[in-house]
């Protein structure tokens, strides 16, 4: 239940490196339907489940401008009723229906990359969230899939605070309607991201 993690959208806003590609002239365009973001809950101490967003959408401009955005409307959780929790208590989506991850991309240090090659990178970027921005640090790794495609991986999930973006009263709702004694307040993010050259 640990929507917050989801900010890691702040993960996947690191997947915007892989436009740093040489040919950089033009947009790289995220592919959500081969893009994954997910993160975990932890509920009752021990018990820990697996979520996802599937409304990503993201670009890096030539000038390394780039950006993530996730749809909070599409979080699943692989029961209806938690999902619907989770949209109107948790993230309060008719107040805030997306999460955007933003950073100043260095186009540069991707240049030289190869066809086939990875490499790790540390990202600094800021997460927007329930109407808080915090900044963060996402341990990626690049790979140039063929010279048009790259995909961005977490090197490791990314933890994120509840009480970092104002959710604490929305998780302690959730808890009470579940009837459960405790929803670990910090989340474990991960994401699979897909670029394609626009």
């Amino acid at each position: 239940m640990r929507p917050i993690v989801i900010a890691s959208l702040l993960g996947l806003l690191s997947l915007s490196a892989a436009c740093s590609q040489p040919a950089a002239s033009g947009d790289w365009r995220l592919d959500g339907e081969h893009s994954r973001l997910s993160f975990v809950s932890i509920k009752s101490g021990e018990i820990a489940e697996a979520h996802s967003f599937s409304g990503l959408s993201g670009t890096v401009a030539p000038d390394g401008a780039a950006e993530l955005v996730i749809d909070l409307a599409t979080v699943e959780t692989g029961i209806d009723i938690r999902n619907e929790r989770m949209r109107d208590h948790l993230f309060e989506i008719d107040r805030f229906a997306e999460a955007r991850v933003t950073t100043a991309l260095d186009l540069a240090a991707l240049a030289d990359l190869d066809v086939g090659e990875r490499r790790s990178l540390e990202l600094d970027a800021t997460l927007s969230l329930h109407g808080q921005s915090i900044d963060i640090i996402a341990p990626v790794i690049v790979t140039d899939i063929d010279g048009r495609h790259i995909l961005v991986e977490s090197a490791a999930p990314v933890l994120l605070h509840i009480e970092d973006f104002g959710l604490a009263d929305g998780l302690a709702t959730l808890r009470e309607l579940a009837g459960l004694p405790s929803i670990t307040p910090v989340s474990p993010v991960s994401f699979s991201l897909f670029f394609t050259r626009g």
